[in-house]
């Protein structure tokens, strides 16, 4: 998984509230378990006309959006199913950062898993990032993980944000669940080694 550390880049607003995953990534596309190819298919019901032409009107169909990496969004982002090609197709159109009021959990903690940073803010704050983002002539934002901080396009004073400390760790280092096992090698090594003397019976080969 790609460390998470400092993202300087274009933020794209999106203030709609109950953004669920089928709104995300349609139920269709559930078919593929490679994690790549789907940021094309990002937001796809929203992005594009029936003949499959690009609505103008969609943020994401916009300059400088196209090339966004932050996404501003309302609250509840990512409610509904589980399916983790969610945040799979956010990360590939390039999105690494989305921020809201609140997220469903399971969303939530999908974007920790696959190195991209959600961010939770009151909406007052939020409401404020989307105006700026809307609005500035360059809608470039930094999010700075280890200070905890968002520098916004204005130059005014920057935000703070919560994260949780583990999920911090996990994200700055780049560890995903399988990381995190093998950060643990040399014990499970040292394990099976005491395991197969004890008990080697569990480790012969089936004919």
């Amino acid at each position: 998984m790609q460390p998470f550390t400092k993202l300087t880049g274009i933020a794209a607003p999106l203030p709609m509230i109950n953004v669920d995953t089928d709104k995300i990534i349609p139920a269709k596309w559930l078919k593929t378990i490679k994690r790549t190819g789907l940021g094309v298919a990002l937001f796809e019901t929203l992005r594009y006309a029936d003949d499959g032409s690009e609505r103008p009107e969609f943020v994401l169909n916009r300059a400088p959006y196209r090339s966004a990496s932050i996404l501003i969004a309302g609250d509840n982002f990512g409610c509904g199913s589980s399916r983790e090609h969610a945040p799979w197709a956010l990360l590939d159109f390039g999105i690494r950062c989305v921020i809201a009021p609140s997220f469903a959990d399971i969303f939530h903690n999908n974007c920790f898993k696959n190195g991209i940073l959600p961010v939770v803010l009151p909406k007052e704050q939020v409401d404020l990032l989307t105006r700026e983002a809307t609005e500035a002539g360059d809608p470039t934002f930094t999010i700075d993980l280890e200070r905890q901080e968002i520098v916004r396009p204005t130059g005014n004073a920057v935000l703070k944000f919560a994260v949780d400390p583990h999920k911090k760790h996990c994200l700055l280092h780049g560890l995903d669940d399988i990381g995190q096992t093998m950060q643990r090698q040399s014990m499970i090594d040292g394990f099976e080694a005491k395991q197969r003397l004890a008990a080697p019976w569990l480790y012969r080969e089936v004919a």
